[in-house]
């Protein structure tokens, strides 16, 4: 469908597109934007892939700029000033940079062509992943009234759907696009098992070539990791603990298949778009859909066979039912957490709009004698409800910039030759450095004046107590914005209804994945396609549930030829379960009874008070 959204978007409409993991967002963008005039304005969530799309980019002489957390008045106002005044294709914002005082102020002086929302799930509150800046992009439509929006997400309801359009102003002459939710190549199984360790050594001893294992928890990953090593399975973990630098070193080796398993958390995999993945295996089941079908839908995108593996057990299941109580905490618990997180950063009541302040949640509960557990999901209620914003994966790549001109450069040369190398290389490796601060790689220099890491960061240390340049450090502790002022403790106010309607929300999605977890019958393809409203979906023939339907008397077709039949009898009339055959004498009777005892075991077709059948 990319062609048609391409056209869509170049016809000035604003546009939804429902595209499945993998199906090629960012092209629904950036061809539209090559072929106009201006600037494509791309708001993402995600800093990791913001990066790598503008990477990619450069990488194809394609001039494309990002604005993000963590980057300096100085960094920002520059990147502002080349989005106006320079010939840039791509500007990539973080949601919450939009109604800045400094973005506003150079808006009207960027040709934006087009506004592209990715993850525009996140603007809905009855989505999995709601994040209130998202609700403020709607406010820029009101600069740029006749540019075109067009929203992508790979997962959203029909609810959230109708949402997003909503909350982004969509204009009548709006478009949706849902691409088939259908992954023929993709088996789906569930496992009910009683040790989940020996069945993932069997699933990755059976199917051979690269491996995801999602893990719940940062220890969980690195003790499966472990557990494979010690049985000769090449694996390594990853999760947003770790430093940047050992991040993107395990997502390398992984892509490039010299590790082949990678254990992880939900922090990984985001915008990675490796081919030859042969199998995902969740250890634990995930709380929702959603996140269930991104994850599992990493698998077989070169379209070769691929599976999907899903562990539980019935204790897992019944946790998961408790999880609410836990996500969701009272509002004098959240309140308690506000307060001890305002004492914990020093900030007093009436000011800290804007500041961010270095925030170690562990730490925080063990000083505070807060549940960790519960100071997490009061912080997530509190970034919902658009008081501040917590980053755990908060990563601030060093920068250097020059403080001098070019002829007090010449003249410190002279006098300091033992920087000399150090300064050429910063100039001949970064273009800009001379202007405005720019990220430097601290290795790579290293590599490039040919001296180690320690002796380039010395030297640059050198050169900023001699007042050449203005070095800041790379930093990657986690981060916590205030968006508004400290309230002061009387004037406390969460909107209590919208909270408890996304509590609500958050027990359909659990009782959704419970019942996908537990469902024996129906295909698995077309269950997850009928969850975001595609029902044209076929069964799949190679998910667990459609292999053991090949296993009874009955084929996929007959069985559904029969079913269609019993429904039909049940909602015509009143039938009971011994004249049932009497009705159905042009079916053999053991098609029947396979059938019929499938509905029944699933729970789809019940007997009621009155002794007759009855359709769930």
């Amino acid at each position: 469908m990319q062609e048609d959204i391409i056209n869509a978007v170049l016809d000035g409409n604003d546009t939804l597109a429902l595209l499945p993991t993998g199906g090629g967002k960012s092209i629904c963008y950036q061809v539209p934007a090559m072929a106009r005039e201006g600037i494509c304005l791309v708001i993402s969530p995600l800093i990791a892939l913001i990066k790598d799309q503008v990477g990619n980019l450069k990488k194809r002489g394609i001039p494309a700029l990002s604005i993000y957390s963590g980057m300096s008045f100085l960094e920002v106002k520059k990147t502002l000033q080349n989005a106006a005044y320079g010939n840039y294709k791509f500007l990539y914002v973080s949601p919450e940079r939009l109604e800045t005082n400094l973005f506003l102020e150079f808006l009207p002086s960027i040709n934006v062509s087009i506004i592209a929302v990715d993850e525009a799930h996140c603007v809905s509150q009855w989505g999995y992943d709601f994040r209130p800046p998202y609700l403020r992009i709607a406010n820029l439509r009101e600069h740029l009234p006749k540019v075109p929006v067009l929203a992508l997400t790979a997962s959203a309801t029909i609810k959230v759907q109708e949402d997003i359009c909503d909350k982004l102003a969509f204009s009548p002459r709006q478009q949706r696009f849902q691409q088939s939710f259908e992954r023929a190549n993709l088996s789906y199984s569930v496992f009910n098992v009683t040790s989940k360790q020996n069945k993932l050594l069997a699933v990755l001893r059976n199917v051979n070539g690269s491996a995801i294992v999602y893990c719940k928890s940062r220890k969980h990953t690195k003790d499966i990791a472990e557990l494979l090593k010690l049985n000769n399975i090449n694996a390594n973990f990853y999760h947003a603990g770790l430093s940047n630098e050992d991040r993107n070193k395990r997502q390398e080796d992984w892509i490039n298949n010299t590790t082949r398993v990678i254990v992880c958390t939900n922090a990984f995999g985001m915008g990675i778009d490796k081919p030859d993945v042969r199998v995902v295996v969740h250890y634990s089941v995930p709380d929702c859909l959603e996140n269930y079908y991104q994850e599992a839908g990493r698998a077989g995108r070169d379209g070769k066979r691929s599976y999907a593996v899903l562990l539980y057990n019935e204790r897992e299941l019944e946790e998961l039912k408790l999880q609410s109580r836990i996500r969701f905490p009272d509002r004098e618990e959240i309140k308690k957490v506000y307060t001890a997180v305002m004492n914990a950063i020093q900030v007093p009541a009436g000011a800290g709009e804007g500041c961010s302040y270095d925030f170690d949640i562990v730490s925080f509960a063990q000083a505070f004698k807060v549940d960790a557990l519960t100071a997490t999901y009061a912080i997530k209620t509190l970034e919902q409800e658009g008081v501040l914003l917590f980053s755990d994966t908060f990563f601030k790549p060093p920068t250097v910039v020059f403080n001098c001109d070019q002829q007090t450069l010449r003249d410190f040369e002279v006098v300091h030759p033992e920087l000399d190398d150090i300064v050429k290389g910063l100039l001949r490796s970064y273009e800009g450095i001379v202007d405005f601060p720019t990220s430097i790689n601290e290795t790579l220099l290293a590599k490039f004046v040919n001296k180690p890491k320690d002796y380039v960061i010395k030297q640059l240390t050198r050169l900023q107590q001699l007042g050449i340049i203005e070095y800041v450090r790379q930093k990657e502790s986690p981060q916590i914005t205030l968006l508004l002022n400290r309230m002061y403790i009387d004037s406390f106010v969460i909107n209590l209804d919208i909270y408890l309607q996304r509590k609500l929300q958050f027990e359909e999605r659990i009782q959704t994945i419970i019942q996908y977890v537990l469902q024996t019958t129906e295909c698995r393809s077309k269950v997850i396609a009928a969850y975001f409203n595609d029902s044209q979906v076929k069964r799949c023939g190679i998910c667990d549930n459609c292999i053991n339907l090949k296993l009874t008397p009955v084929s996929m077709l007959d069985f559904e030829n029969v079913e269609a039949h019993l429904y039909a009898l049940i909602v015509e009339r009143n039938i009971t379960v011994s004249n049932l055959l009497t009705q159905s004498k042009k079916i053999r009777q053991e098609k029947l009874w396979t059938v019929f005892n499938y509905l029944q075991a699933e729970k789809k077709v019940i007997v009621n008070k009155e002794g007759y059948l009855e359709r769930v």
